[in-house]
């Protein structure tokens, strides 16, 4: 039977407690246990099909076509491996479930509650992770302790330890303790007012970790210890760092995974952590570096930095591998369009993702910028899509040449519906053209890629492009293009996929590898 350890927030959001997940997630699994992870967040969206970027971050999508936000790329950056659309849970989902099964007449007529209905539905979820073959399942409850949206995944986590017994679930309890400037003094009322509200749930923390900007003074632990109802060994700090690779190893530094370990009555085994500490090393050498490799990400939601976490981290661990240091800015599309010299001092250009036509005009112009001037540029979804109607306009001369997203009845629909007419979602095959630079750089006839676009590459252009010095250089099974290439350049290259959700933090997709090499020659 798995065992599980549930994490929730307090006094106020944006702690990280989808970091000190994944960092327990991590730890646990370099002890050499199976984990598995989910996320239950109170929102009522069904996923994160239509949530904009400036709301979670970007969307997340696994290789079964689950879409989540920027916590499940996190989740599998730090614990290495593919989960799946169950590993993020919205109210939506919740709700919807039970009011089928309402619907169905399920419920041999009985009024269908909050409890037991919905909390019976959150339970039912997670045991859907109870697998032989899973050690322990780390389950991240969003929001704050006092939320009304949350209260019934509070509710479902109370029971469980009932139904689980003490030994089979630990709950850890991520909250801020905030320092007043003047005083230099922390501040423990807000964290102990926090667990009190969790202990009038019936929820007792077994662990207990404080976010801060600065250490905690021994004083500061002991009254949250007294007062918190928690051993002095279980208040674990979080200090505040730009560098969230580190925070697995500070965590680790106080014991936080053999902590849980003994209140979960496994064996605390010793971990390897070597890869982990190297890579944070690679980062700390990095960020100290006199010369950086200048990469501009060009895009329209530009200001909201986990708008394309999954680029970012792709690219950041690129250079960690190469030991080259990359200094990342996103610049707005539109300012791109407005002034393409602003790309003047970039070593290399990726194109990002999207949907909709706002700031598809200054994409265009910034592969026209990358083409023209030579400069490396890696085209991802809709910014491959600006890279093929680019080409289109000006090396074929087809004017007009544009999207059947945003004209219908182009002249010359260069990218079109997809077939079916909906959003192709997930892994799918792909089939790498031999002889091209992405056969060279992934080394395989046939690789899986992940998906998230309704519109792609027309191959009925096939040969004019062909003709005029762009290759496409990846096919479906089924012939549609995939991805696109000019032999010519240094790299210019366009998925209509998305590598960045195969990307890892210790192992980055083979295309952002290829370029982070190529800008640093």
């Amino acid at each position: 039977m798995s065992k599980y350890i549930f994490v929730t927030g307090g006094v106020v959001s944006g702690l990280g407690k989808g970091i000190t997940a994944a960092s327990m997630a991590m730890l646990l699994k370099a002890r050499g246990y199976t984990v598995d992870m989910i996320k239950f967040d109170p929102y009522f969206n069904v996923d994160s099909l239509y949530l904009s970027p400036y709301q979670h971050g970007e969307v997340f999508v696994t290789d079964d076509g689950g879409e989540g936000d920027l916590v499940l790329g996190h989740y599998e950056r730090f614990l290495d491996q593919d989960l799946t659309e169950n590993s993020n849970i919205t109210s939506g989902k919740i709700y919807s479930a039970v009011i089928q099964r309402e619907r169905e007449g399920a419920y041999d007529g009985e009024s269908v509650q909050v409890v037991p209905h919905i909390t019976d539905e959150i339970k039912n979820t997670l045991k859907r992770l109870n697998r032989p073959e899973t050690d322990v399942v780390v389950c991240e409850i969003g929001g704050v302790v006092g939320d009304i949206e949350n209260h019934p995944y509070l509710e479902a986590i109370r029971q469980c330890r009932v139904e689980l017994g003490k030994g089979n679930a630990v709950y850890i309890h991520v909250t801020y303790v905030p320092i007043i400037e003047m005083s230099g003094e922390h501040k423990t009322k807000p964290t102990q007012n926090s667990v009190k509200e969790l202990q009038n749930i019936g929820i007792q923390p077994d662990i207990v970790v404080c976010r801060s900007d600065c250490p905690l003074d021994d004083s500061s632990k002991k009254k949250l210890s007294l007062f918190c109802n928690v051993s002095r060994d279980c208040i674990i700090e979080s200090i505040t760092t730009e560098n969230l690779y580190q925070v697995p190893l500070r965590l680790h530094d106080q014991n936080f995974s053999g902590v849980a370990l003994r209140k979960l009555k496994l064996e605390e085994r010793e971990p390897d952590l070597a890869a982990w500490t190297d890579m944070c090393e690679r980062a700390v050498a990095a960020e100290h570096a006199k010369k950086k490799l200048r990469v501009a990400i060009v895009g329209k939601y530009v200001e909201k930095v986990t708008a394309y976490q999954s680029i970012t981290d792709a690219i950041k661990t690129a250079g960690l591998l190469k030991n080259k240091a990359v200094a990342i800015t996103l610049v707005s599309s539109d300012d791109v369009l407005n002034t393409p010299e602003i790309l003047d001092k970039y070593n290399g250009i990726v194109i990002a993702p999207g949907f909709g036509v706002r700031g598809f005009e200054g994409k265009l112009a910034a592969a026209k910028y990358a083409r023209e001037n030579d400069v490396p540029c890696l085209m991802i979804g809709l910014g491959a899509q600006a890279g093929l109607i680019e080409f289109a306009r000006n090396v074929c001369t087809m004017t007009g040449a544009s999207s059947q997203e945003f004209e219908p009845d182009s002249v010359y629909p260069v990218v079109c519906n997809t077939e079916p007419k909906m959003l192709k979602k997930g892994a799918f095959p792909t089939l790498i053209t031999a002889g091209t630079a992405l056969s060279r750089i992934y080394g395989e006839a046939s690789v899986r890629e992940r998906h998230r676009h309704r519109f792609e590459f027309n191959g009925k252009y096939e040969q004019i492009f062909l003709k005029n010095g762009l290759v496409f250089s990846a096919h479906s099974p089924t012939g549609v293009p995939e991805a696109f290439e000019i032999p010519t350049k240094k790299f210019f290259i366009g998925t209509i996929y998305n590598p960045e959700y195969r990307s890892r933090l210790l192992s980055t997709h083979p295309l952002f590898a290829e370029f982070i090499k190529t800008i640093g020659k």
